[in-house]
């Protein structure tokens, strides 16, 4: 089985449950680790895969707990990096269907430093890069970029998942989409909301949105679609797969266990090279993660929610 390698932003989700969507009103607010390449790393750890976690936490109480979350899941941290600049927060809004708003105060997650060492244990894996805040400038940037690079060197496969967040992106839409384009053109996964599939390609509709996408260079597309399934999409056909039906409390890391459970099974898989091809292979891994999905939904908070083996079997 393949090691998978989440790099990105680990930081405190405050989240202000059954409270509406306007954080305004707000007064109460449960603590939780977040941040979508940890949520991903935990994923694969919970569901018996070799993950490991690569950001900066602040040296301070919040930092401590986040690295002692991914301990207790069984994600490796001896490549995360600790700041004196505090632990980054973002405060959580959630509306009766679960969905989610975000208010971030960034900190010690910019602070990443890149370290060449890492990038001998990535040959022959996989390097999968959440973007929620990577590509807003300072050292985190510029050490994703060059993880990026390392990776291709060393013929990982690379997975991508942009996690747009208005609350970040305000004004800068234009420079997100051009960062994306990198990723997306070197990328053999690509994972996308509906949002984001239309935002970066400029069309509505899905399957001409993963046209464009594909055009850039990315050979294996998913687009979550909530309730609706998922959109599978590859040069070679696209498809809709349906998800189990659920009642959501919490959408908050439902992508990021899809995502977490599809890379899981493409780590098991003995041929990568072949696996774009493969159409019933990659219709029952998207079927599987997306059970994954549907099962983190029906709790609050991300980590905790995540499903295990015997829960997704189950």
């Amino acid at each position: 089985m393949k090691k998978i390698f989440c790099i990105g932003e680990l930081l405190i989700d405050f989240v202000a449950e059954n409270q509406g969507n306007d954080l305004s009103k707000a007064n109460e607010f449960s603590k939780k680790a977040g941040g979508a390449p940890a949520n991903v790393a935990c994923a694969i750890s919970k569901l018996g895969g070799d993950s490991f976690f690569i950001g900066c936490v602040g040296n301070d109480p919040f930092g401590k707990f986040l690295l002692r979350i991914l301990e207790e899941e069984h994600v490796n941290i001896t490549m995360a990096q600790e700041s004196d600049t505090f632990t980054t927060l973002a405060f959580v809004s959630l509306d009766e269907d679960g969905e989610r708003d975000f208010v971030f105060s960034r900190g010690a997650d910019r602070e990443l430093v890149y370290d060449s060492s890492h990038k001998n244990y990535f040959e022959q894996n996989i390097i999968h890069f959440g973007a929620a805040t990577a590509l807003l400038g300072g050292p985190l940037e510029e050490a994703y970029n060059r993880y990026l690079f390392d990776g291709l060197t060393k013929n990982a496969f690379i997975s991508f998942d942009p996690n747009y967040r208005v609350d970040l992106w305000k004004n800068k839409v234009d420079i997100f989409k051009r960062k994306c384009e990198a990723f997306i053109e070197k990328s053999q996964l690509c994972k996308f909301s509906l949002e984001e599939a239309q935002l970066l390609s400029g069309k509505e509709n899905v399957a001409e949105a993963c046209t464009v996408l594909h055009e850039m260079g990315t050979e294996i597309i998913v687009v979550t679609l909530g309730s609706e399934g998922t959109w599978l999409s590859t040069k070679h056909y696209q498809k809709n797969i349906a998800s189990i039906k659920v009642t959501p409390k919490d959408t908050t890391g439902a992508g990021d266990a899809f995502i977490g459970c599809l890379l899981h099974q493409i780590a098991k898989h003995p041929d990568l090279d072949t696996l774009v091809e493969n159409e019933e292979v990659l219709t029952q891994m998207v079927i599987k993660a997306n059970k994954a999905g549907a099962i983190t939904t029906t709790n609050f908070g991300a980590i905790e929610s995540l499903p295990t083996i015997q829960q997704l079997e189950a």
